[in-house]
């Protein structure tokens, strides 16, 4: 068997790329009238990739006599199962073959494998399959359904695929795991169909210990991860990712690339420090610009603090701290390089920022909900100043939304969690749902939101995805390598915002500060490990700065 260009996905290394389904599919027309490839010939590059990948993952797998079961769908993810049966087969494992559909209807490609197939082994109806038959397997090769999938699962089908996760010991998935969107990484069901006809819950969320696509990852295998490293009562363990190369890249379309943190690769880490990050010899502090946020009243401070904090250790050269006079002291107890200034109100906040020297802001964190948030955000809004705008700030005009919205402008980060996000753009949350058919990926969802707002979203998660008005997105991913439990601790999010107005002080746009700062957030939340509270992140800044300084200087960092 020739050997496959595979790559096994690591969410540390930050130029993974992503194509979605009807992007991938423009991609393999294109390279087929090229005349470069045939559908035929990439067909048999995925399914001996599929091999590949699986073995040098369990490389005991090699040896033969090792059992297979091999699920074909009615399309042509089922004829790279016909592919991966064929490759096994002279390995000399035992195969069993079991085919969703109708033999005589599948696609031309997909029915040449699966006449080769039957030239050695019998294809038999998925009906037909047993829980004793797969459980009796090593592996479960799940081919039944591809990126191609639209439309929601039958219940038979559903059934199946309970059936194999309840059962198989290892199920590798073929390009997707069966049923699950490319695009949203969502299961496609019937909204009502949630358990069995016997009453049983049913796993609706189907299994897989490895997944091997082709040419470039897709959204919906990064939702779907993160989908189980979030609901531990999925008991799965992260599937492992690989890709296997078709050798069609010259073919993607333009708008290809939705680039997974490469913009934070190249603003944090290849190139971007000391050039951004770190500060001229001979500049001054107000040079890298003056942050003020603002927090709450007595005993609200808190939050406040921890974004000020913040702001200052990823190199705002000055930040004050505006509270109502009557927490004064009590921040004043528990602040040294944050200078602090009484704000009781939207009048006092516009008299403070008339002179302009305050150049980015950030509302939101314990300021509370109500009137008064809403006055101090509108106020800072027309001070035409970069700003941060998040917790309370956003939860403020929850019924208010039109006002905001109309008020904001280009230099904004909107920096929502589900919730927020809901309350802001209750429409595209609906289309969140998991319980959907479809729905939007929270890529589109972010794109959507930024576009109606006029301004960057951050939208958080362990998928965390930044999205500006003219349509870019980026992706922080905090699962795999870069997973980061011990980041879901009160005040994260308050050291988040203020990362991205230190940012937005020091000359940052938008959704490069909102970029940058996702990314630190997770380096510095994996610098520091478990036991982590929020106040421990600010001060793991110097860490991972001297690391990118470390790596940039030996060329490391320049790596793709």
């Amino acid at each position: 068997m020739a050997c496959a260009d595979i790559t096994f996905v690591r969410f540390d290394q930050q130029r993974l790329k992503l194509l979605s389904a009807a992007q991938m599919r423009r991609t393999e027309q294109a390279a087929i009238a090229s005349g470069r490839v045939t559908g035929l010939s990439m067909m048999q590059t995925a399914g001996r990739g599929v091999v590949e990948a699986l073995l040098r993952a369990e490389p005991h797998l090699a040896a033969r006599n090792h059992r297979a079961v091999v699920l074909c769908g009615p399309g042509n993810n089922g004829g790279d199962g016909f592919v991966i049966a064929r490759h096994l087969h002279s390995l000399g494992w035992p195969v069993e073959v079991f085919l969703a559909g109708d033999q005589n209807r599948l696609p031309a490609d997909a029915a040449e494998n699966a006449a080769q197939w039957r030239k050695i082994g019998q294809v038999t109806p998925l009906t037909d399959l047993t829980a004793a038959t797969l459980a009796d397997a090593d592996v479960v090769f799940d081919a039944l359904f591809g990126t191609g999938l639209t439309r929601p699962l039958g219940e038979d089908l559903l059934t199946t695929l309970d059936m194999v996760a309840r059962q198989a010991r290892i199920i590798v998935a073929v390009d997707m795991p069966s049923g699950v969107s490319a695009d949203t990484g969502r299961m496609l069901r019937p909204s009502d169909t949630t358990k069995q006809s016997t009453g049983t819950q049913r796993r609706i969320w189907p299994k897989a210990n490895y997944v091997v696509t082709f040419q470039r990852l897709k959204p919906g295998h990064v939702f779907f991860s993160e989908h189980v490293a979030t609901n531990a009562s999925l008991h799965q363990t992260l599937p492992v990712l690989a890709v296997v190369d078709l050798g069609i890249a010259e073919f993607e379309p333009d708008d290809r690339l939705v680039p997974a943190g490469a913009g934070a690769w190249e603003t944090v880490h290849a190139g971007g420090y000391p050039q951004r990050l770190g500060k001229p010899n001979l500049a001054h502090k107000y040079q890298h610009g003056h942050a003020l946020v603002l927090a709450g009243g007595s005993s609200h401070g808190g939050a406040g603090r921890l974004a000020a904090r913040a702001a200052l250790r990823v190199g705002a050269g000055a930040v004050t701290l505006a509270c109502p006079p009557e927490a004064l002291g009590e921040n004043a107890a528990q602040l040294n390089a944050v200078m602090l200034t009484p704000v009781a109100d939207a009048g006092a906040l516009e008299r403070l920022l008339a002179d302009g020297r305050k150049n980015a802001l950030c509302l939101g964190p314990g300021l509370g909900v109500g009137q008064r948030t809403r006055a101090l955000v509108l106020a800072a809004l027309a001070s035409g100043q970069p700003l941060v705008l998040d917790a309370d700030a956003l939860t403020s005009f929850a019924e208010h939304r039109e006002t905001l919205f109309a008020r904001l402008h280009e230099h904004v980060v909107l920096t929502p969690h589900g919730g927020e996000f809901a309350r802001l753009f209750p429409e595209l949350a609906d289309q969140l749902d998991p319980s959907g058919a479809a729905g939007l990926s929270k890529i589109d969802a972010a794109r959507e939101a930024a576009k109606i707002a006029g301004c960057s979203v951050l939208l958080k998660g362990s998928v965390t995805i930044i999205a500006a008005p003219d349509g870019r997105a980026e992706l922080s991913i905090a699962l795999g390598q870069r997973q980061v439990p011990w980041l879901a601790t009160a005040g994260a999010g308050d050291v988040l915002a203020g990362f991205i107005t230190g940012l937005l002080a020091r000359g940052f746009d938008s959704f490069e500060a909102a970029l940058a700062a996702a990314w630190l957030h997770v380096e510095c939340a994996g610098a520091f490990g478990p036991g982590l509270i929020a106040e421990d992140l600010p001060d793991m800044l110097p860490r991972v700065l001297s690391r990118y300084e470390a790596e940039l200087q030996s060329g490391d960092g320049c790596n793709e």
